[in-house]
């Protein structure tokens, strides 16, 4: 794709400067965004998002620009379903709603560092070690069981890293404004908003394990890696109070993607085969009749297995209300009542 170190250090001086800016901009004050500047933020960075895919089109090719797009929309949906945790932590640890954008920027931002370090030890091994792709995309595949029939089962709020940390940790029973931490009797206690902040870094780390084999499955460009994940999680925050009713109702959310993740599994495990040189396989030569998924198709599937797990989703969900709601009305048709 032939990304100078110039180019890299200008995208990553921009992604650090939309940052600083959404910090002054809208976080430095505590409040609860409105439903319309939440909308109209989400709307800016989308199309940002896609501006800069037709972008890489243009200028390198629409295999570049294809490969971004499916990497882009996958680490979006893995995005969304890291809102969905988030919200579980916000809830565990009832934070009051003028601070969650702070906690979630704090959040956002771990997030993109602990990306970024996978993202250059994942372009170290790829470019030493082909059969790393083998590893990915067995490690993807058990994800994406633990995401089909697992996901949901514990509250990161009280789970065992969470009492590990209360344990070593004084920590106080109230929040103190957005404070991290607080003076009592002359003694220093850590407030709940630093735990906060603590079981999202926790869970981010988590959630980098999925993301990038999962992005290194569509592209072996760490540019585009790093500007799909930096797109994805640009806009997040507001995307969060947008949808956070719609959160709850994405119920097929978890198995859509554990399809997701199982596909581009699949298609490692394929390329791995096909740039094969473990001796043990094939006498260490490639297995080139093994078919490669060609991106067009990756887009694609990915696209469709997101439409079919939201419209599957927001039908069940109604279905779901609409039987409550008759069942109520015969409860209070009822003799008796």
């Amino acid at each position: 794709m032939g990304v100078t170190p110039l180019i890299w250090i200008i995208t990553i001086a921009v992604t650090i400067a939309f940052f600083v800016f959404e910090f002054f901009a809208h976080v430095r004050k505590p409040h609860e965004p409105t439903v319309g500047e939440s909308a109209r933020w989400s709307a800016f960075y989308i199309g940002l998002a896609l501006l800069f895919g037709v972008g890489i089109g243009v200028v390198s090719g629409w295999t570049y620009g294809g490969e971004y797009f499916a990497g882009y929309l996958t680490e979006k949906a893995l995005s969304i379903d890291n809102l969905f945790v988030f919200l579980i932590i916000m809830t565990g640890f009832a934070v009051p709603k003028k601070y969650q954008q702070k906690v979630l920027m704090i959040g956002i931002v771990i997030a993109l560092v602990m990306r970024g370090a996978f993202i250059a030890v994942g372009a170290a091994l790829i470019e030493n070690f082909s059969w790393i792709f083998y590893i990915f995309g067995a490690l993807l595949l058990f994800l994406a069981y633990r995401q089909a029939f697992a996901h949901g089962e514990s509250d990161p709020a009280n789970g065992r890293f969470m009492r590990f940390v209360r344990r070593i940790l004084p920590v106080s029973e109230e929040y103190n404004g957005d404070k991290l931490t607080v003076q009592k009797n002359g003694k220093r206690f850590v407030t709940p908003m630093l735990l906060v902040i603590v079981a999202i870094g926790f869970i981010d780390l988590v959630f980098a394990i999925d993301s990038i084999p999962a992005i290194y499955g569509l592209t072996n460009e760490a540019y585009i890696v790093f500007t799909a994940n930096a797109f994805a999680l640009m806009g997040l925050r507001q995307l969060y109070f947008l949808i956070g009713g719609l959160l709850e109702r994405l119920v097929y959310l978890s198995q859509g993607l554990a399809v997701i993740l199982a596909f581009i599994g699949v298609k490692l495990v394929f390329h791995a085969l096909h740039v094969n040189e473990l001796p043990f396989i094939n006498g260490g030569e490639p297995l080139l009749w093994v078919p490669e998924i060609p991106i067009w198709l990756s887009l694609l599937f990915i696209a469709a297995t997101v439409a079919v797990a939201t419209v599957a989703s927001l039908a069940k969900t109604r279905r779901d209300a609409e039987k409550k709601r008759l069942e109520g009305e015969k409860a209070v048709d009822a003799p008796g009542h």
